[in-house]
Parts: C-alpha cells; sequence; structure tokens
C-alpha cells in the first residue's frame, strides 16, 4: 500500500481548480485576514529565512479522492507559512507517516508545497481556511468559510467517506449536511473518536480526535488509535489492502 504510482499533477478537475482560485483569494474575515498577515510578516524565528504563504489554504490531493478528510483550520506556522493543509508543523509530521503507511501517500512526511508529497484516494481540506488566533474561529468565521468547503466538497465527486479531525470539523460537516438537506437534524450525530455513520445519502462519516500537539503530545491520540480510523476509510471506500 506505500507505492503512490500515479500523479495528481496530471489529474485536472476544472471544478476544483476553481474553488482553488476563490478561497486563496478570499477576504471575508478581517480578524484572520490581519492575523494571517501579520504572522507572515513577524513570522517565527527558525522561519525568519522563508516566505509565507499568509493567503486562505485551499484543499489538497487526489482529485479523484474516494476519502475526504476534514480538519480544522491552517496551523500559523504550519499551513499559513507553507500553503499546503497539515505541512509543516506538528499535527502533519503525526498525521502523514500514517497516511505513507496505509497507501494514501506517496512519502511519510510534509515539508513544503514542492516537496514531491502526492495523496492517492485522498483529498485533505478544513472547514477554516485562515490561520485563527489561539486555534479558535468564532461561529461567524466558521459560516464564512462554509461556503468554500461547500464548493470544495461538491467539486469531489468520488469521495465515499469523510474523516473529520476534532469535533468543530465534524459539526462543520454536519452544518454543510444540514444546509444541504442531507440530514435533518445533526442530534443523531455525536462527535466521539471511532464514531461511524451511514448517511442518508450512501456516505460514511468517520471521526477522530485531531491530530494535534495537543493530543498526541498528551497520549489521547496515537498512531495505533489514527491508523484504525484510516484503515477503516480505506474498507468503507472500497479500496484495496
Amino acid at each position: 500500500m506505500g507505492e503512490v504510482p500515479r500523479s495528481n499533477a496530471q489529474l485536472v478537475n476544472p471544478a476544483l481548480q476553481q474553488v482553488r482560485e476563490t478561497i486563496i483569494d478570499c477576504e471575508r474575515c478581517p480578524r484572520l485576514r490581519a492575523y494571517c498577515k501579520g504572522i507572515g510578516e513577524t513570522r517565527r524565528r527558525a522561519y525568519q529565512d522563508q516566505t509565507y504563504w499568509a493567503r486562505p489554504v485551499p484543499g489538497f490531493g487526489d482529485p479523484l479522492a474516494r476519502v475526504l478528510i476534514l480538519g480544522l483550520a491552517p496551523g500559523a506556522h504550519g499551513a499559513n507559512r507553507t500553503g499546503r493543509p497539515f505541512t509543516g508543523d506538528g499535527s502533519g509530521f503525526f498525521m502523514y507517516p500514517v497516511l505513507h503507511e496505509l497507501g494514501f501517500a506517496n512519502q511519510p512526511e510534509g515539508v513544503s508545497r514542492d516537496d514531491g508529497l502526492k495523496l492517492r484516494h485522498a483529498w485533505i481540506a478544513s472547514v477554516v481556511r485562515c490561520a485563527p488566533p489561539g486555534d479558535k474561529p468564532t461561529p461567524q468565521e466558521i459560516r464564512n468559510c462554509a461556503t468554500n468547503l461547500a464548493a470544495e466538497i461538491e467539486a469531489l465527486t468520488r469521495v465515499r467517506v469523510v474523516v473529520c479531525l476534532g469535533k468543530i470539523a465534524f459539526d462543520g460537516y454536519l452544518a454543510y449536511l444540514l444546509q444541504t438537506g442531507v440530514i435533518e437534524r445533526k442530534s443523531e450525530y455525536t462527535f466521539a473518536h471511532g464514531a461511524e455513520y451511514t448517511l442518508p445519502n450512501g456516505l460514511r462519516l468517520l471521526s477522530s480526535y485531531h491530530p494535534s500537539l495537543r493530543n498526541t503530545n498528551t497520549g489521547r491520540l496515537n498512531s495505533t488509535m489514527f491508523a484504525k480510523i484510516f484503515l477503516r476509510a480505506r474498507e468503507l471506500a472500497g479500496l484495496k489492502t
């Protein structure tokens, strides 16, 4: 499962390209835009010689993905710096080795947009596309970004399984399902690590603790727990193991 023979660069999805451009140009949330730009100007000492992306971060992966991996938001010195989800921070250093081991990624680490990392059968996005102060977007900021999430989901026509990393991502996806009429109420779906649901439209929903340092450094989430989620995602998506 460790090899990813095809190149995502050869797979062009015009709808996803349009979504990407729309996300990058977004200026809907003044607080978030000011915060991201400020972080990009001051920079962390370890990255003083780097130019921060400091723009909203679009999704990344295989346009033919069967599995959508949904996170919270870019890290201030991770994706806000590198311009790619879960790239260049502790969450990504925890996640990509697991995705590589299970055949979703061609290499076990992501450090920059041009490091050669490619995904197979998976697409990674987030409910908020700008790094929020304290990793806490406001409810209005989540709502502002919901159209970006909806457009990306609708462009990923082959998705069979959605894996939500953390409760905010889980709630954000439920809000999308409610808005689009897939579900009638969110109260029937409860976040928990390993929770699994079959949605009325036939998609499968899995949830996991977020691979943040707060969870991985404390042992609340370990690689075995995380891998089980993605093994199940492979199975539900009909992918060979």
